[in-house]
This record gives structure tokens, sequence and C-alpha cells, in this order.
């Protein structure tokens, strides 16, 4: 394992590094990946390694690398962003750009990893995402960890020659802690 941060049973959450820059550009312009993400602008080694080092200078956003443990590859990243110290609230994102782990549990397994960091050791209250309509396998992994659908933003984002419409969805400490049988 490489500098692991949070481990779980298939997979571990380790920082981000420059290292990391050549996957990501390669994943995210990938017309299938992108197609579920609010991203539409191609990207290059810059503009990722602009985000790669501006990701640890506040505590306002978290960002970590989903790697597979069998093998130590690195297939995606999650993180807490826009971090509310006085409200106990951030926003999560998540994104599997390796499309041979899709549909694997990756994805449900970092979920859970990054909710129990944002109850236990950030101490928020809620934890909200957004996801497009049309993304199954997304809001299935976000039900699975207990998120629930609370909003709709009608018509937000268009793909394809079409409007689609943009879910809220949220959970709650206590929702978490129910749902894990941690007290």
């Amino acid at each position: 394992m490489q500098n692991p941060f949070i481990v779980g049973e298939k997979i571990y959450l380790r920082p981000i590094e420059i290292e990391d820059i050549d996957n990501y550009v390669a994943r995210l312009n990938d017309e299938e990946v992108r197609l579920y993400l609010s991203m539409f602008t191609p990207f290059n080694k810059i503009r990722e390694k602009e985000w790669v080092e501006n990701l640890y200078k506040d505590e306002k956003n978290i960002a970590l690398g989903i790697m597979v443990k069998e093998d130590d590859k690195l297939i995606g990243n999650i993180g807490m962003h826009r971090i509310s110290i006085p409200n106990r609230h951030a926003v999560l994102g998540i994104f599997i750009g390796d499309k041979t782990c899709w549909s694997k549990g990756y994805g449900t397994e970092a979920l859970n990893l990054m909710l129990r960091y944002g109850f236990d050791q950030l101490n928020l209250h809620r934890v909200y995402l957004t996801v497009i309509s049309f993304n199954p396998r997304a809001i299935r992994a976000y039900e699975k960890a207990g998120f629930v659908r609370e909003g709709v933003y009608r018509e937000h984002i268009y793909r394809n020659g079409k409007y689609h419409d943009l879910y809220v969805m949220s959970i709650l400490e206590n929702e978490w802690r129910q749902k894990n049988g941690v007290s």
C-alpha cells in the first residue's frame, strides 16, 4: 500500500499526489467517464497540477485517491468539499475513472469509508451531493450508503442534446450511525 490514510476491505484511500496527474487527465478526458460528471471542458496536466497543488492548502477540502488493495491501482478519487465547520456539513464528490472497476463495489466501499471519516473524525452532521438523473449506478451506490433524495434541480444539466434533472441527496449523522449500528 502506498501511503494509506483510510484502509478498507478491498480498497484504501490515500492522499492524491502530483504523480497521479497523468492517470486523472486520461480518465477525465474519456467521454464515457465525463458524461456522468459536471465537467465539460478538456483536462490537461496544467489544470490537474493546479488542482492537486491547491487540494491541501486549506481545511475546506479533503480529497483522496481510491486504490485497489490487490494490485495498488489508482481507480478514482473521493472527497469532502466545502467543509463548513460551524454548520458541520460538507459536499461529497466521487468518481471511479477506471471503467474496468465499475459495478464492483469499490464506489460503495469508498463512500462508506469516507462517511465514517466525515462523521467520526470531522464531526460532520450532514453530507450531501448531487447526481445526474441518468446515472443509476451512482444513485444505487448512494442509496446503499444511506443517502436519501431530498430535492431536484429540474432540467439543470445539458448532455447529448437534452436537459436532465440533477438530484440532491444527503445523509445525516444519526441516519448513518443507525444504518451502520454505530453509536
